[in-house]
């Protein structure tokens, strides 16, 4: 998994949903703003994002989680296929499937959560669950965290974070749309730091070079 000199960074995107955050990276690498290509997409389930992956001519498969015997099997196949396309780095994309990561794709896995971890992270924590448990805490800001994934949820380091205000009346889909437009931003900020190589992981600190 290591990347060429001039080669732009080979992603592996891992969806289980409508593939909101998978557009984007495909608008930011075409306008060229991130230097990267999606060398494969991974899908944990039938969605809407695996036509918008095929529209935009992107390699992909249908992995169902179901129909794995366990989770061992599952995360084998994931990486098979993340190694076949040469992916430098992994991007967890509203995918909502556990898979173990194995050893040499340690600090090569990226996820972006809908709040400032380390609060209102763990199992059960994504999607408006999130959004409603920030708002019943009586939080002021709110935001999303883009962090290396380990086999801990929400525990890896972290390596971008963005902020937006939680607002008088807020609704959770109020919240989780302003949030997802920092997403927008810190997720191709994070990729574009890894392919600078930009990052250094010491222990749980990320530290931008």
């Amino acid at each position: 998994m290591t990347n060429h000199v001039n080669e732009p960074l080979r992603l592996g995107v891992l969806i289980s949903g409508g593939g909101r955050t998978l557009l984007n990276l495909v608008k930011e690498i075409r306008e060229g703003r991130l230097p990267a290509q999606i060398a494969v997409v991974i899908a944990s389930r039938d969605c809407r994002g695996i036509g918008l992956a095929k529209e935009a001519g992107l390699n992909v498969h249908l992995v169902p989680h179901k129909q794995m015997p366990d989770v061992a099997a599952y995360s084998s196949r994931i990486a098979a296929l993340l190694e076949a396309a040469k992916a430098d780095l992994v991007i967890q994309a509203g995918f909502l499937s556990l898979w173990h990561i194995p050893a040499r794709y340690e600090g090569r896995v990226m996820n972006i959560h809908p709040a400032l971890l380390p609060r209102f992270g763990g199992h059960g924590m994504f999607g408006h669950h999130v959004h409603e448990a920030v708002l019943a805490a009586g939080c002021k800001v709110s935001g999303c965290t883009v962090h290396f994934v380990t086999n801990e949820y929400d525990r890896g380091p972290i390596i971008v974070q963005r902020c937006v205000r939680v607002l008088e009346g807020d609704t959770p889909d109020a919240l989780a749309d302003r949030v997802f437009q920092q997403e927008l931003i810190a997720y191709p900020e994070a990729i574009g730091l890894f392919a600078a190589g930009r990052l250094r992981i010491d222990g749980n600190v990320v530290h931008v070079t």
